[in-house]
């Protein structure tokens, strides 16, 4: 009997002790995952507005996040938005909460710091101190501003869509007039040698500098692409003395509002990524701009 016992001992606190260090390895490698994701994020923010190891940020850039929420009260439904206020030098959170006509409906200080922001886990904490049941609300999206000099130069927009396979993961990149900066494909599981071209240069670039004007009605066509403006839009393949500056400018203007040239056999894939991306700019300028319309009226002393 004394036996059994010494051995079920024995097993209870050798399966203690691996739990605990299983937990303890799941807990650093979550850390060391989320921080590796971080800073994936950071350095395709920064590569969409131009910079680089060769090109490094100015010090006075800063990247301000708004988190988009589904509010709903009973049968009523809201936007609600976090927005970064900034109040005797210290930067802050408000939830505001707009009709689906855009009008004002009310705001709540939050408690929440903006370097805890970032976890999903804390906003909804911080939400649900200021949202009183019957009112629930339901994550949406997020959107990045980068400001210099109390100025916003881009909006960084991460988004999803379907694609041929699955779903296909995007950075993009605006200006304060919802021109495309840039375009990054984060994930993709479209076919190899076909739709899965998307995440080359000669493809994504092809998105770059189109207009808001040209987003709203741009297409997929069925033609090849010119060889002069493959070897444009593959700008990491560049070399010293490859365009001149006004060949640059040229096919620059040649092709901006050009419609997109669809991958070879991956028709699907193509039309996919242009339809998900035209849908991100036309939805995001008209909510962006009714976002503004309340900030201005409110006068919130918003971040950015």
């Amino acid at each position: 009997m004394k036996q059994i016992l010494r051995i079920t001992v024995g097993l209870t606190v050798s399966c203690l002790i691996a739990a605990f260090i299983m937990g303890a390895v799941f807990t650093v490698t979550d850390k060391r995952k989320k921080h590796n994701e971080h800073l994936n994020v950071q350095e395709t923010m920064l590569g969409l507005l131009g910079y680089s190891k060769k090109n490094p940020p100015p010090g006075d850039l800063k990247f301000h996040r708004i988190y988009r929420y589904i509010v709903e009260d009973g049968k009523s439904k809201y936007l609600g938005y976090m927005v970064p206020v900034e109040e005797g030098g210290k930067e802050d959170y408000q939830l505001v909460l707009i009709g689906l006509k855009g009008d004002f409906v009310s705001s709540y200080k939050l408690s929440i710091a903006p370097e805890k922001a970032e976890e999903a886990v804390e906003r909804e904490a911080a939400i649900n101190q200021v949202l009183k049941p019957p009112k629930t609300f339901t994550y949406a999206d997020a959107v990045i501003v980068a400001e210099r000099g109390g100025k916003r130069v881009a909006y960084l927009l991460p988004g999803e869509f379907p694609g041929f396979k699955t779903f296909i993961t995007v950075m993009l990149a605006l200006d304060p007039g919802f021109k495309i900066l840039g375009l990054e494909i984060m994930e993709q599981e479209e076919d190899p040698g076909l739709g899965a071209e998307i995440s080359q240069e000669y493809f994504k670039n092809q998105f770059k500098d189109k207009s808001f004007k040209k987003m709203k009605e741009i297409k997929v066509v069925k033609e090849p692409l010119p060889d002069e403006y493959r070897r444009f839009l593959e700008r990491k393949k560049w070399k010293e003395g490859m365009f001149t500056r006004e060949e640059i400018e040229r096919i620059r203007s040649k092709y901006q509002d050009h419609d997109i040239y669809a991958l070879t056999g991956a028709t699907i894939s193509s039309k996919s990524v242009t339809r998900g991306v035209k849908n991100m700019v036309k939805k995001f300028a008209y909510r962006i701009k009714i976002l503004d319309g309340v900030i201005a009226s409110r006068k919130l002393a918003v971040a950015f």
